[in-house]
């Protein structure tokens, strides 16, 4: 039997309540979405691989915008419900980033967005140079993730420099998982992307927005002194 993926279990517990609340979640809609989607290029026109979709909450913002998609996920419930959104026409596939990227051709791709899902990984130079792959010259990677200072915080790690895996408890979205992880240094996180052959071309450490602090205000005041996240854009030489 094949393995299933590192947090394949939390997301299926988990599907139904992160579809109805990743609107309103402050961390994921006032907070990580908004910095994500401030870093993308004009996307009119191009062909984008929504990595890791979820309920298609990106993948729909990404149609709106004029692009063509094609959204992948390991969860078959997040991926029946990402149908629920986008519909019958959009194309989406049940596929696991920690392997090779096979069901795409070579430079099929314009725009690579991966949030908030890369962190499952424990391999990054594989994960990226299969993004390198699968990208056209010029095409871009855009992505967020654990910062490497808050996680190695959060998880009192003692082993910094390492790849480490991690878990904690997710209440936030109702029922209550036990959600696996990786975390790693600044070095790791930024070394692997270079190395594919990306350009870094904007990093951001994101604040969180007005209605954040609506929402929440006591988190709303950590994250103004202290990044959760961190997001990237990075570009395939042409």
């Amino acid at each position: 039997m094949p393995k299933k993926p590192l947090a394949y279990d939390a997301y299926q517990l988990l599907a139904g309540d992160y579809a109805r609340l990743i609107g309103t979640k402050p961390h994921n809609a006032w907070y990580e979405r908004p910095a994500t989607l401030a870093l993308l290029p004009s996307v009119t026109c191009m062909h984008v691989l929504d990595a890791d979709c979820g309920p298609g909450v990106y993948a729909e913002e990404l149609l709106k915008r004029g692009a063509r998609v094609v959204s992948v996920d390991a969860s078959d419930l997040m991926l029946e419900l990402a149908r629920e959104r986008l519909g019958p026409n959009a194309t989406i596939h049940n596929v696991d980033l920690s392997g090779p990227l096979t069901l795409f051709r070579d430079g099929q791709f314009d725009l690579v967005l991966a949030p908030l899902c890369v962190d499952y990984i424990a391999d990054w130079l594989t994960l990226f140079g299969e993004f390198s792959r699968v990208l056209a010259p010029g095409g871009y990677v855009v992505m967020s993730a654990g910062h490497p200072a808050f996680d190695a915080e959060y998880f009192s790690t003692s082993n910094y420099f390492s790849v480490e895996r991690v878990e904690c408890e997710w209440t936030g979205f109702g029922t209550t998982v036990t959600m696996p992880s990786y975390r790693r240094s600044l070095a790791e996180f930024l070394t692997p992307i270079v190395r594919a052959g990306f350009h870094l071309e904007q990093i951001v450490e994101p604040l969180p927005t007005k209605e954040f602090k609506d929402a929440d205000p006591v988190r709303y005041k950590s994250l103004t002194h202290r990044p959760a996240f961190l997001c990237v854009r990075a570009r395939k030489p042409s």
